[in-house]
Parts: C-alpha cells; sequence; structure tokens
C-alpha cells in the first residue's frame, strides 16, 4: 500500500517520523511531504503539493492552522483515505472529503499500526 505522511519531519521525536518508520516496517510505500527539506530513513521529504501517483492513504500531520489549500490537494490525490491523527482533526474538511468520495477516520497511525488495524 502507497502511504504519504503530509507533515513530515526529520525529528526522531515527531510522530511524524516515527509512523514513517513504523510504515516501512510493515512493509509499505512511503512519500513524504513537509515544510522542509530533509530526509528520513533515505526517503526524501518533498516540498510543497508535488504530484504524487497511486496513494491510498494520506496520514495528516498538520493541525488545521495549516491546513489551508489542503483540500483541493487531496482531492487531486484521489486516496482512498485520509488519517486525521490526533491534534489535526478537521470537521470542515473532514466532511468535503467525504463529499468528494474519500473515506476520513481520526486516528492515530501508530496504534493502527501496532494492533493490526491499518
Amino acid at each position: 500500500m502507497k502511504v504519504l505522511v503530509y507533515g513530515a519531519s526529520t525529528n526522531p521525536s515527531r510522530y511524524a517520523y516515527i509512523a514513517t518508520e513504523l510504515l516501512l516496517q510493515h512493509g509499505h510505500e512511503v512519500s513524504l511531504v513537509g515544510i522542509k527539506a530533509g530526509e528520513v530513513l533515505g526517503l526524501t521529504i518533498q516540498l510543497d503539493q508535488p504530484l504524487l501517483q497511486d496513494i491510498d492513504t494520506v496520514t495528516l500531520y498538520v493541525g488545521p492552522a495549516n491546513q489551508d489549500g489542503l483540500y483541493d490537494y487531496l482531492k487531486s490525490l484521489a486516496p482512498r483515505r485520509v488519517i486525521f491523527n490526533p491534534g489535526t482533526e478537521s470537521p470542515e474538511l473532514q466532511r468535503e472529503l467525504e463529499k468528494a468520495g474519500i473515506l476520513t477516520e481520526e486516528a492515530c497511525t501508530l496504534v493502527l499500526l501496532h494492533t493490526g488495524q491499518f
């Protein structure tokens, strides 16, 4: 499964970094998008809103204050689902994504991976 970690970080103590590590350990193909260039476990963090193909799941690690313009970007990626990790919940964005036929889930990616529910 191809997963986009949106809000990726090079800081090993950040949840986005830990999620990247766990996703890779579980055999997922991972793409990273963040606000600062860098690398995480050999993967390049892409900036802005790169055009990506075949994304199944987007796991969000940016809060509502930093979600401007995210709807159009996520819609253009046409993922099957978007996971709103704790602190990223946005009822408005979730409603819009659901109207576009994209599943949304308020959950913790780390918990989903650890419990086999991802």
